[in-house]
């Protein structure tokens, strides 16, 4: 049986994905003085401004302001032609202290979940990042087509730009790739024939393999015709609201928490990615082709509530011999994933474009496989 699926990527330009990249360095900045610091930051821009808000417990400061327009500058946008400079915007900053409520959960010797929820984990063995292939290629041209116009190898390109990928799947596994969107913001001085050709031979054809391309692939690239203004001055940014950007491109469950602002007492984030991390090793291990991993929390309690698992009929073993290995080699509460994945330190910039998956981070390492097959040997 034959099967399209598809997922989208952004580029740093992306309004949401600004908003995204000064709350994670806003926390970076509060980690890298504090480990013990609690942050949950929210960021929205618009060409009218940019407000920072949220909940901060640390005994050190941090130049919020400063922080945001050097991210800001840093992405592009550093001159009145984009109708938004991180030079001249006006910033507004209400950052105020964690409840003492949620304080008493998670500050005990124990560290509770600071919050109530559900997390996934997901991984396949379908390409080498451990990613389902349309993400994992929505992602690479979004970073290639931002490479294009930091090196200014495509000058005219401008900071805001999408992507998006249907692969087609035969009998779950993937054949071809049946189309590929790009919008990419430029100046107005371009043609849209010469984007077009330009974009297909340094972008396109950069990244994706030949022997996923043929006759039928059909390539969408800015089908509006112009895509001159964009980012903020366009539209409005948000953190947190590229969550499926941010995982498996819509391919496996999603929890519902955004990641970007949040320390890793917020198990919404850690939780993500510990269960991300017990995934990858468990396929890599060979137990199965791909599996999906649910753990929910309750605030204040530092075990799960449930741990469960979907491997979708590709299991090597019973799935309830999965589930018990993963609980014997694996601990979910908070205390021992901030530990093990070292979660209290300045990380979080990294994870911010093109996925917070498949990159060389903590999560993503895959060091547990023979202690996996030395339980699962001795499992009764």
């Amino acid at each position: 049986m034959k099967k399209l699926f598809t997922s989208e990527s952004v580029t740093s330009g992306h309004p949401d994905k600004i908003c995204d990249q000064i709350s994670d360095a806003i926390l970076d900045a509060y980690l890298s003085q504090d480990k013990n610091a609690k942050v949950a930051c929210e960021v929205c821009v618009h060409k009218n401004g940019v407000l920072i808000m949220g909940e901060v417990t640390s005994q050190n400061l941090v130049d919020i302001e400063s922080i945001a327009r050097e991210k800001i500058i840093e992405i592009g946008y550093d001159n009145d032609s984009l109708e938004f400079n991180g030079e001249k915007v006006p910033i507004t900053i209400h950052m105020n202290t964690q409840s003492p409520d949620i304080a008493l959960g998670v500050e005990k010797e124990d560290m509770g979940a600071g919050d109530q929820g559900m997390v996934f984990g997901y991984a396949t063995n379908e390409t080498d990042k451990y990613l389902p292939m349309p993400i994992y290629y929505a992602h690479a041209l979004a970073k290639q087509l931002e490479l294009a116009r930091k090196k200014k190898i495509l000058p005219y390109l401008r900071p805001d730009g999408k992507t998006q990928v249907t692969v087609e799947y035969e009998n779950g596994i993937p054949k071809r790739i049946d189309s590929i969107v790009i919008a990419a913001q430029h100046n107005p001085d371009i043609s849209l024939e010469k984007l077009k050709e330009d974009i297909k031979r340094e972008v396109i054809f950069k990244i994706i393999p030949k022997k996923l391309l043929d006759e039928k692939s059909n390539y969408y690239i800015n089908t509006t015709g112009r895509f001159v203004l964009g980012g903020p001055a366009s539209d409005s940014g948000l953190t947190g609201r590229k969550i499926i950007v941010d995982t498996y491109g819509g391919y496996a469950r999603h929890g519902g928490g955004a990641f970007s602002g949040k320390d890793a007492s917020k198990v919404d984030r850690s939780g993500a990615y510990y269960a991300r991390y017990v995934a990858k090793n468990i396929v890599a291990a060979a137990l199965a082709k791909e599996i999906e991993i649910q753990v929910s929390y309750a605030i204040g309690y530092s075990k799960p509530v449930s741990i469960s698992i979907n491997t979708n009929g590709t299991n090597s073993i019973e799935e309830e011999k999965i589930l018990a290995v993963i609980k014997q080699v694996f601990d979910f509460s908070p205390k021992h994933m901030i530990t093990e994945l070292k979660l209290d330190t300045p990380i979080y910039q990294e994870t911010t474009c093109y996925g917070h998956f498949g990159k060389n981070l903590p999560w993503e390492k895959l060091d547990k496989i023979a202690t996996i097959k030395e339980v699962l040997k001795n499992l009764k």
